[in-house]
Formats: C-alpha cells, structure tokens, sequence
C-alpha cells in the first residue's frame, strides 16, 4: 500500500500534461501512486497518460468511456486509489520539488490528521509568480493537529481539493465524493473540513497553480456558472444533515455564499448576455433560503450583500456605473497630481543646480533603491570614518530604510530632499547607475563601484545578445557611462572587461572592491554571532545556495531539488537559500525554519558568505567575492550552453572552477557526501582561482578609494598585502579530514 495516491483527472491539457506527470514522478519522495484519468480528453492526453504507464509501473492509466467533468473524474479516480492519502491535482499544475516529502514528514509530525492542508502559488503565463495571500493561515504555530473551530481562518484560504492530503479512511467512512457541474469544490472541501476530527497545516508551496493566458474554465462565459447554486444547495444540506455543526457553521458559510455569489456575477464575462438578471434574482432566493441570525457583515461587504438581498439588477447597474464614474475621475485627478508634482519637482531641482555644491556631503544608492549595503555601503561607511566633517545620504525606498545606519540621512526616490542631495552633494556613489535626468555638473565627483566581476557579458557586448539585452538602449547607457569619474575594479580581468564594454574617459581604481574587506577584517565571534541570527545548528556545516538569474527563462528557475540533497547529505548539513534579487521571491521551497532555510530577504550578502562554511553556485559574480575567504566552492552547471548561448560569457567556468563542478544533481550530492567539497583537488582549484581574480580585495579597499578619491591622497596608499599574507576569517565548521579516492562519477570534472 503505497503512502499516497496521487489523482490527476485529465481533459484537453495535451501542452501541459507531460509537466504535471513529471513533477509527481520526478519527486525525491516515491512511496506513491499516480492515478491520471483520461476524461475521455479529444486531444492526445491519452496517449501520453499510456506512454507514462508503459515507462513506470506507479503510473495507473483510466480511461472513461464519456466525458463526466472534473468531479467525477475524480470519483473515478478514488475507486482506484490504494493509498493512506490522496492527493489531488489538476492536469496543468505541477507539484514543486520536494513537496511530498514534505507533506510525508509533516503528517508524521502531526499524529496522521485526516486533512492537511498545504500552499500554493500562481504561476503566471508571462513567468511571474504569486504565493497565496492567505498563507499566513498556514502556519505552523501552536497545537497540532485541531479541529476547525480552534483555526476557523483556514475557510480564507482556496477552497479546492488540490492544496489538502486527504487520509482515504476518513474520506471512504464520511462517505465523501465530488458533484457533477462547475464549482464542485465547494461541497466538497467545506464539509470536509468541517468533518474532520483532526486538521494540520504545512507553511509550504506545494503546488504551482497555473494561470493561462486564456484562463481556466471558470473564466469562460457559459450558464453553467449557474451550478454554484445547487453546490451551496449542497453544502447546507450537510448542514441540514449534521445539526451539531449547523450553529457553528451557517453564519460563516452564507457570508461566504453571498460573497462567491457576488464574485461570480460581478466577474465580467462569465454570465452570458442576458442572464445576469435571472442570476441576480436566483442569489436572492438563496439569500433568503439559507439567511443564518447574526452574521456580521464589514462595512466593505455591506453594499454587495444588500444587492444579493434585493436582487434588483437595474440598482446593481446603477451603482455600478456610479462607481465606475468615480473611480475615473479618482485616477484622472491622481494623474494630473503626478504631473504637477513631476513638474514642480524638476523645476526644483534646476533651481537647486544652480546653488554652489556642498564640499562635505556625499549621496549613495545602491541596487535601484534597496537598502544599505554592498560597495557603496562600506564606502559610506569609510567615509564618516575617515573624512571629519563629511555628511552622508543615503537613496533608499522606505520598506529599506531600517536597514540604513542612523548617522546616515534617509532619502526617498523623487522627493524634493532626493533631487537636491543629487544637485548639490560633491560625491555621487552607486553600484548602478542614477536617475537618467541626473545633469552632473562641474564640481562633482562620480564614484561607479560595480556589483561584481563579470562572467557574463556586460554593457555592449550585449549588443550580439538580443535576448539578454531585452531592448537595452545603448545610447542612453553610453551617456550615463560618460558621466563616471571613477570605475572600482577588483581584479585585472574587469578592468580589461569595463574598459572595453563601458568605454569613456573615467579613471579605473584597481584597489579591490570595499564590500568584501569584511572578509579580512570579520572575527570567529562575529561568525558565530551571524550563524546564531540565522539559526544554524552548532556543528552544523552550512552551505550558501546563491544561483543567479536567467535571460533564456521569464521566470525564476530551481535547478535543484535541495530538500532532496540534504535528506541524502544527512543531519549535519544546512542549506541557507538565498534568490536572485530580480525575482523579488524565495526560491520555491525554501522554509524559514529548519535545515532549509530561506535568507532571500537577508539585507547583507557578506553577513551570508561569513555565516557559511562553503558556497553553492551556478554562475553567480557571488564566486570572485567568496573565493576572498578561502572556503570551499562548488558550481553546479547542470545548463551550462543554454545559459552561454543566452548572456554569453567571458570565460568556461567548467574549464577553470573556483572547485568542484557537478553537471547534475546526483554528482552534486556526491561531491559532498564523499568531502570532494573540501578536498585538495579542490583547493588546488580555489588557490589558482584566487590568484587571477583576488589580487586586489586584502581589506583595506574601502580606505584607499576614500583616501584617493576623497582625501586626494595620490601617493602613499596602503599597498596590498600579498595573497600568501593574507588571513580571512576561518569558516566555523571543521573541513572533512579525509577525501576518498577518485572513481566516483563526478570525478573528472573535479
């Protein structure tokens, strides 16, 4: 008897059906059966659920004769299963890596609940993602399992059988099955979760939810939107059926009626012409049918409800254009706001050039606007330290300004205080580029300390990659260029690459990039500080997860199954996860507790670097900073020529590693199950890496750009210390001691 049994009911999803099947087959955790059920699809999913049949016997392929729609499909699928759990999926979402396991352990944690109840997130035709907003009901906290009434928030959370393992026991002794029609998930997950005895939640996205650029069958205009009526119909005749739950549950479950109701009439394009009316005058003899004593209504949901009570379609459309006329002449005000304002602010800011520039005050920003941090963040920092006098800003959007140290002004994008710290402070620090509309005038002084050592091509080498490049406008980049004084550069090889792909008439500083001066400077205490902030067990060998961001994919990619690794690699491993900042979310995944921990949000990659014993990467810039401490790396280029063929690069990172290279997962979890992570051979590597790429980051990169650039300091300046004399802080955990020997299967490209 397998653990789960996994239902996927299938109809016309030919271009997304091979995607779902593979996540479920594809998953560390394979204690399971896939029952996919062929719907009586007209398209090829039956001949693909047979070719995934034929190929694993986990796969049980069924073919109905007629097509009976989602829910009975289901049914169908349920007579079927043999598992201690089932597990729902529709036929164009997909199971994220890992999640069964994690599905498996929690269940085990909380005494086999009849229901748990997992997230999810929205996974958008153009590559965006969204996780469920009411995931904060999902959480983990306190007593479990419970029942209904001790977290009654779960009911804000989809209502849908995909986001629930259900254990079969329970289902088949409540006697529980789908209804025919659309909106069968209603008398299904709400009587279900009023029925179990014992309820879990896992704070996990589980599933991607797929949005169509076409959207779902919900969103197609058709009468059969009128089945939700006989759904709720079903869903108070449970209660009708079940009395001891009928006083708890009615007030909440007709709030939630009316609100569905008025969701489904209000969506345009669902409710055929000429039958929004008859839908409105059906809401209201449901109203009155299941109308439960003292529901309580916000303010909000006032009007909706009292629309469903009188079912007056000409009132509803009077409202309706009534607030459409509103809510024009709202954004044609804001509009004519924005300009005034835009225009106030330039003027503003013309006036303010013309005032002399303040010898003593400095500007920073780094990364469009995030917070503190990175090069210019330790120049800032050097500056009041070692300049009397000098006043810093720095330009940061307000969720980032807790993360911008007192002594330093706040400055919010587009404000008046922004332009005029832009106009009149003699030094402008950035590791991108500022406001186009920035006019540098005589006087000022503009430091560009870039944000790594390229890999991948940059400025215009892009011009050959018009996929990386997505429509980048060389002229203005070439006049931002020339507006640069100074260019930092940490090694030979980026002066060679900035000079070429940014050519103008600045001066390039070969003196080491500041942010990574923490990395000569930091202590063990201050190590061990960090390690404790994140939560890495004591002993524990912490591996920093840092992949970069694609060209070839609109979406952020997770080439790794890392719950997988760690369950092979055992307890003495932790993964500290961290995404690429241009996707704006943590890896999929990723847990804030536990040996996976997500530190996407971490405002201070170097705090990172320290906390961890030894970095894992693709093709990150993150690889020349870390190879500054001397701690093992190891590179995971498992789509090495599609990401060359996209960005393009500056050099085969295969063919000159900063350590061990794995092309696949399984020869990932080698390298560090076996200690090659951390053996001679890829010391060897690391050491020839450093010398061509560290020459210049001995920690006192900071005080030499200030002393230049700020003090005037030509001659004089700290010399650097040799590699050899160089001692970054030792990593907190011990290194393996001993290295078994070769022959294993990631051997040679060690």
């Amino acid at each position: 008897m397998p653990r789960f049994s996994v239902i996927v009911p299938v109809y016309q999803v030919q271009a997304y059906l091979h995607e779902c099947l593979e996540s479920v087959l594809e998953q560390s955790f394979t204690d399971l059966e896939l029952i996919v059920v062929d719907d009586c699809s007209p398209d090829a999913s039956g001949e693909i659920i047979d070719e995934f049949a034929a190929r694993d016997a986990r796969v049980r392929a069924v073919h109905l004769v007629e097509n009976v729609g989602l829910g009975r499909a289901r049914n169908a699928g349920m007579e079927h299963a043999t598992g201690d759990y089932l597990i729902f999926l529709d036929s164009d979402d997909t199971l994220t890596p890992g999640s069964l396991h994690a599905i498996s352990d929690r269940i085990k944690e909380t005494d086999e609940p009849d229901v748990l109840v997992y997230d999810y997130a929205r996974t958008y035709w153009s590559g965006e993602a969204a996780r469920n907003q009411f995931a904060c009901h999902l959480h983990e906290d306190g007593a479990a399992p419970f029942r209904l009434a001790d977290r009654p928030g779960l009911l804000r959370v989809l209502m849908v059988a995909w986001n629930k393992a259900h254990r079969r026991d329970f289902i088949e002794r409540e006697r529980f099955t789908f209804p025919p029609g659309y909106y069968e998930d209603t008398p299904w997950t709400y009587p279900i979760l009023m029925a179990a005895g014992t309820l879990a939640t896992l704070d996990r996205v589980c599933v991607h939810y797929r949005q169509r650029r076409q959207g779902n069958i919900l969103g197609t205009t058709s009468r059969r939107h009128f089945d939700i009526f006989d759904q709720y119909d079903r869903v108070f005749a449970y209660l009708d059926e079940h009395p001891e739950l009928s006083a708890a549950w009615r007030p909440v479950l007709f709030r939630r009626m009316v609100d569905h109701l008025t969701t489904v009439f209000t969506k345009r394009g669902r409710l055929p012409r000429g039958s929004r009316a008859e839908f409105l005058r059906k809401a209201r003899s449901h109203y009155r049918r299941h109308r439960a004593p003292g529901v309580r209504l916000p303010a909000r949901t006032r009007l909706r409800h009292g629309l469903v009570r009188l079912g007056s379609h000409r009132t509803y459309r009077g409202l309706w254009a009534a607030m459409r006329l509103r809510i024009r002449l709202l954004r044609l005000a804001a509009t004519v706001r924005h300009h005034c304002r835009g225009a106030a602010l330039q003027l503003h800011y013309r006036v303010q050039l013309r005032l002399p520039v303040r010898e003593r005050c400095a500007v920073f920003s780094a990364y469009w606007g995030r917070g503190h941090g990175c090069n210019p963040g330790a120049l800032e920092a050097a500056m009041r330290e070692l300049v009397p006098g000098m006043r810093t800003a720095w330009i940061a959007h307000p969720r980032h300004h807790h993360t911008i140290p007192t002594a330093t002004a706040r400055l919010r994008p587009g404000t008046a205080a922004y332009w005029t710290a832009l106009a009149r402070s003699k030094y402008l620090v950035n590791n991108v580029n500022f406001d186009r509309r920035l006019v540098k005038r005589p006087g000022q002084v503009l430091l560009q300390t870039q944000h790594g050592t390229p890999l991948k091509h940059m400025g215009l080498d892009l011009q050959e990659r018009p996929a990386a490049a997505r429509g980048m406008d060389f002229a203005a980049l070439l006049h931002n260029v020339d507006k640069w004084d100074y260019v930092l550069s940490a090694n030979r090889h980026s002066t060679l690459v900035w000079e070429r792909v940014f050519p103008a008439g600045y001066t390039t500083l070969e003196y080491g990039y500041p942010r990574n001066d923490r990395f000569q400077t930091a202590t063990p205490d201050e190590v061990a500080r960090l390690r404790a902030s994140l939560g890495v067990p004591p002993g524990a060998v912490a591996v920093l997860y840092a992949p970069t961001h694609r060209d070839y994919r609109a979406g952020q990619r997770v080439g790794l199954d890392l719950e997988r690794m760690l369950h092979a690699l055992g307890p003495r491993f932790v993964v500290l996860a961290r995404a690429h900042h241009f996707y704006g979310a943590p890896m999929t995944g990723a847990t804030p507790s536990g040996r996976l921990i997500d530190v996407s949000d971490h405002p201070s990659v170097e705090s990172l670097c320290l906390a961890s014993d030894a970095l894992l990467t693709d093709y990150s810039s993150i690889m020349f900073d870390y190879a500054n401490l001397d701690r093992p790396i190891v590179v995971h280029a498992d789509d090495w020529e599609a990401y060359e063929a996209a960005r393009g690069t500056y050099f085969d990172v295969r063919r000159f590693p900063p350590g061990a290279v794995a092309r696949s997962q399984d020869e990932l979890t080698d390298i560090f199950a076996t200690g090659h992570w951390a053996g001679s051979r890829s010391a060897q590597l690391r050491r020839a890496f450093r010398e061509r790429f560290c020459a210049f980051d001995d920690g006192r990169a900071a005080e030499r750009v200030v002393r230049h650039v700020v003090l005037g300091e030509g001659g004089g300046l700290p010399p650097v210390v040799p590699l050899a004399e160089r001692r970054p802080v030792p990593a907190a955990a011990p290194q393996p001691e001993r290295v078994p020997s070769p022959g294993l299967r990631h051997s040679p490209h060690l």
